[in-house]
Order: structure tokens, then sequence, then C-alpha cells
């Protein structure tokens, strides 16, 4: 086992160890650390504890110092500085004539770099506008292309749910999102109502999936013939995932029908195949529509390109 602390430097940002050297350091103190950046102001939100050396990535790097009254002066002068960077690099980008939608500007603690996130259809040419910039500001420039939702992590907003943006709360990574999901929960298939603020499918369809794949295991198919516990057969309406209740077309009277209520523990039926070739129905032609257009939004949604240390 090995001590260490968990650092942030951003908002929702991946969270690193680094070893606290002897100190008692704990969750919401601010630390002074060395990283691949240079000197870097960071928020500790994991205090001082043991882990594994396994899930230490080499060579842990020690704490320098805990952050001074100065220190929290420097990282309040550079939020300032910062903002207006963002303005002149907007300035700039207009001069240059750049297709380029600029979204953040960051200073490293001691200020030899300054960072500009940026979004863009393809690929851009910046060399006439970092030399631009490095003339204005007298140190290294670095521009950075990032995606949609790197761009939605960074600037915020507020969900459907009314809620802050998950990848921006406390999301440090994305998450795998599949039409599969959407599909498991019995969701809209339309792109408008299971996508998120940017655009791509909403991080928060992996939050219920394991419940729904588990309840739906235990749920009949629509369309399957079941027998309930008073004797009747019939055959399966609509089920409620939920509450674990099937409605079921039966025959009470001749040719009489009627539509019953059980619960799924009242009936038998063969259980759930998976889905395999030809395991499907044939779709309606709108559903096959909305599953074309999200699977071309799934592709064009490539791993994160943000690395936020």
């Amino acid at each position: 086992m090995i001590t260490v602390i968990g650092v942030r430097f951003r908002t929702a940002g991946k969270i690193y160890y680094f070893d606290p050297a002897g100190r008692r350091i704990k969750t919401g103190d601010h630390v002074i650390v060395e990283t691949a950046r240079g000197i870097e102001f960071g928020y500790v939100v994991l205090g001082s504890r043991d882990v594994e050396e396994s899930k230490v990535v080499p060579p842990l790097k020690p704490v320098i110092r805990m952050a001074t009254a100065e220190d929290e002066s420097v990282e309040v002068r550079n939020k300032e500085k910062e903002k207006e960077a963002f303005r002149i690099c907007q300035e700039k980008i207009k001069k240059h004539n750049l297709e380029m939608k600029l979204i953040d500007a960051e200073y490293t603690f001691d200020n030899n770099k300054v960072l500009f996130y940026f979004t863009a259809d393809g690929r851009i040419d910046f060399r006439e506008l970092v030399k631009d910039l490095a003339s204005v500001f007298k140190t290294r420039i670095e521009l950075r292309q990032v995606g949609v939702r790197d761009e939605t992590k960074i600037m915020g907003g507020v969900g459907i749910c009314g809620r802050t943006l998950c990848c921006h709360s406390y999301l440090s990574e994305f998450i795998p999102v599949s039409i599969k999901m959407a599909k498991e929960q019995n969701l809209s298939l339309n792109p408008t109502k299971i996508s998120g603020v940017c655009g791509r499918l909403m991080c928060c369809l992996k939050n219920e999936e394991e419940t729904y794949e588990v309840l739906n295991s235990r749920l009949p198919n629509v369309g399957d013939h079941v027998t309930t516990n008073d004797g009747l057969k019939g055959e399966v309406h609509s089920v409620n995932v939920l509450r674990q209740l099937v409605k079921v077309i039966v025959v009470v009277e001749k040719d009489e029908k009627e539509i019953r209520e059980y619960k799924v523990e009242q009936l038998r039926f063969k259980p759930r195949r998976k889905k395999g070739k030809g395991g499907d129905k044939e779709k309606p032609a709108f559903e096959e529509a909305a599953l074309k257009e999200l699977e071309a939004l799934e592709k064009r949604e490539g791993k994160s390109k943000l690395d936020d240390n």
C-alpha cells in the first residue's frame, strides 16, 4: 500500500494521485504540485489515504507545498488574465479569418504557457495565429482542438432534467453510450429526445441501463403467448417494466376477449430470447430512419480529445 492524495485541476476533471510527502492533507485543501505542464495549483478531492501500488501510475510526484495566501492570489489573478486572453484570442481569430470556435483560455500557474481550447469542423492551419499570440503574451502558446462533448464539459449548462450537466458537474471521464441503451429503456428513438446539449447521446442513458436489463429479462415480449395463474391463455399486450406488470389479451368466454393486468410472477412463458441474427422483428420505417440517424451520430463521436492536465 502507498499513501496518496487525489487532486483535480478543473471542475469535474480527472483525479490525479500525488504523494503527500508526510503531510496530513484533507479534502478541500489547495496544493501546489508539479505536472507535465509545469507547476500547477490543484484542489484536493481525496484526502490522504492508502491505495494499492497497482492503482498508481509511476512516478508518483510529491506535493511541493500547501497553497499559501499568495498562491491563492496568483490563482485569482490568473483567472482574471484568462478572460483577457480569451478576448484577445477571439480578436486574432477574426483577424486571421479562421473557421474555429474558441471555447476557453487557460494559464498554467507559473504563467509559462497559455492554452486555448477550440472546436472546428476540420483541421485548422493556426501557425500564423500562434505567432501572433506569442508576440502579444510573450510566453508559450498551445492551441488544442476538442470535440463537441468536451466543449459542453468546459462551458457547462443545464440539461432537459433541469439539473447542471453531468459532464460539467461530476463526470470526470466520458462513458460509452449506445442506441441499445435507449432501446432497452423503451425510450423514443427520436434523436432530439435522447441527445444532450452537445448533440450526442445523453450520458445519463448509462445510469439505469443495468437495472433495465435485469428487469426486462424477467418480462415476456409484447406479442408473446403466456399462461396465467387462473388457467387462461393469452397474448401480451403491453408491459410496465418498472412495476413488473403485464397486460394480457385473454379469451374469457368463447370469442370474447379482455385485457387483464397480471404481475409477472402470475404468468408462465418462455424466457426472453437473446436477440441475434433474425431475432429482431421487422422495424417500422420511422424507427429504421431514426436508428440510421443515431448510428451516424455515434460514428461521428470519437474518443475525448481533452486532457485536462
